[in-house]
């Protein structure tokens, strides 16, 4: 009964599925941290980026369309 226990132990010891998942998890909480992080600092440089995308995209559209004609 004890060899039973002392065996269930060890075999609970040795299975890393576990800590493995464990790992996993904490990997991916500080991927979100760093990602939120870099997407708080550089949201004015990302809105005004993509807010000159946007405007030059207009710009050429506007400029084939009247090409176009």
């Amino acid at each position: 009964m004890i060899r039973k226990f002392l065996a269930s132990i060890r075999s609970a010891a040795s299975d890393r599925k576990g800590v493995t998942a464990a790992e996993y998890a904490i990997l991916a909480v500080g991927v979100v941290i760093i990602v939120g992080s870099a997407v708080t600092l550089f949201a004015p440089q990302l809105t005004g980026a993509f807010s000159n995308i946007g405007v030059q995209i207009s710009t050429q559209q506007a400029s084939v369309t009247t090409a176009a004609r």
